[in-house]
């Protein structure tokens, strides 16, 4: 099992008995830099970026990372830029991997958006994970000019224009929402044929828009109470697809993105019964992460509770998890995909 870090560029989770919500953190509270270099010193996998350019007004959009529906995020939330925090963490690091989480990718242009993530790559050494998703909000969809109607349609046909300019010398590519020709897009990723596509996903059509078009699958468990087997359909979905259109599904990867809290013994949160997802003491929270992995997840992005609101409080966490959950995590395996 490796291990996600959840970045602070959008705020810092808390919990309540259903939903999990974001606090407000300023911008210049977050240090994204110096974040990812404890995470790099401390044996985390990866390092992980939420994805928005802007937040609707309107507090009820049905939000997917909720079961409720209820959104996460409050109005004006501050929310730094993925790529641009990517490119300053590149050149500061060398060893852990960045990742989306995910990127939006129907609102923008794929050429853009594929010469952005390419340069990441580049930067990083061959270190990005592309994690990609439809969006939720309608209201960030119409301040963009976003499709929002066909998201996961339009979602699909980048993936595939992306895993394209990425391999060919020159784009040619005429699909229901694009038509490109004749244009080069360089520099290609260090990775070959290109970084790890991970898709964003909590329900049946997502599993197998992922089946077709990516190397694994990430659905949430950012909610109070998330039962490892959740989302065992998905899994079911993936293999059906990938046999309709014979697809060796062998080295397809489940993601986790899950809340969770390691504390000390005599912390409340490790006597409640039931435990929040992920929450307890080191023992506690490893039982879980053996649950997870007996339920086909290889990794898990971890997106701590931060039940004061502060920064010394998430870092804390952080070390305290890197010290006592991720050494004795390392043998722990995944059941096989298939």
């Amino acid at each position: 099992m490796d291990f996600g870090l959840t970045m602070p560029t959008h705020g810092l989770l808390l919990r309540d008995e259903r939903d999990f919500y974001l606090q407000k953190l300023p911008a210049e509270e977050m240090r994204p830099v110096e974040v990812a270099q404890l995470a790099e010193r401390l044996g985390y996998h990866s390092v992980w970026f939420s994805d928005h350019v802007c937040m609707g007004r309107d507090e009820g959009a049905f939000h997917t990372a909720n079961t409720s529906g209820k959104r996460a995020y409050p109005n004006q939330a501050t929310m730094l830029d993925m790529i641009a925090t990517m490119g300053a963490i590149a050149g500061a690091t060398s060893t852990i991997r960045m990742a989306s989480s995910v990127w939006i990718a129907p609102y923008r242009h794929p050429l853009v958006a594929a010469h952005q993530l390419a340069t990441v790559d580049v930067l990083s050494g061959g270190r990005l994970i592309v994690g990609v998703g439809s969006g939720w909000d309608p209201q960030e969809f119409a301040a963009v000019g976003g499709d929002f109607a066909h998201r996961g349609s339009v979602t699909e046909e980048q993936i595939e224009i992306f895993k394209h300019v990425w391999t060919a010398p020159y784009v040619d590519f005429r699909g229901r929402f694009y038509e490109i020709h004749d244009v080069s897009l360089e520099p290609k990723p260090v990775q070959k044929p290109h970084p790890p596509l991970v898709f964003g996903a909590v329900s049946e059509i997502g599993a197998r828009r992922a089946a077709r078009t990516c190397d694994g699958i990430y659905p949430m468990f950012l909610d109070s109470y998330g039962d490892p087997d959740r989302f065992e359909d998905l899994r079911e979905a993936v293999l059906r697809e990938a046999e309709r259109i014979g697809r060796d599904v062998s080295d397809f990867r489940m993601y986790a993105f899950c809340s969770g809290l390691v504390v000390e013994p005599g912390d409340e949160a490790a006597a409640r019964s039931p435990r929040m997802t992920l929450t307890g003491t080191a023992d506690q929270v490893l039982a879980e992460v053996e649950r997870f992995a007996a339920a086909g997840y290889s990794h898990l992005t971890m997106h701590f509770d931060v039940r004061s609101g502060t920064m010394q409080e998430y870092l804390e966490i952080v070390q305290r998890f890197a010290e006592q959950v991720i050494p004795a995590a390392r043998s722990i395996t995944a059941r096989s995909f298939t």
